[in-house]
């Protein structure tokens, strides 16, 4: 006997769904980790050729900095 039912197929709760998820917020932290240490060791003056400032370290890694 078959079934009728309203759910889409591939819907719904899924691990892998869940675990993709997870893996995705780390590597985004973890990007945004690399980014700020790797500033941070910048000196001031490596900073200005850069056209950036300290202030600015933060917006980069949010990704909201505009120039």
């Amino acid at each position: 006997m078959a079934s009728i039912t309203n759910r889409p197929v591939g819907t719904g709760f899924s691990v892998a769904t869940v675990i993709s998820g997870l893996v995705s917020r780390f590597a985004t932290w973890n990007d945004a980790r690399v980014t700020r240490k790797s500033l941070l060791a910048l000196s001031d003056r490596e900073l200005d050729d850069l056209g950036l400032s300290r202030g600015d370290i933060e917006d980069i890694v949010a990704g909201t900095y505009t120039r």
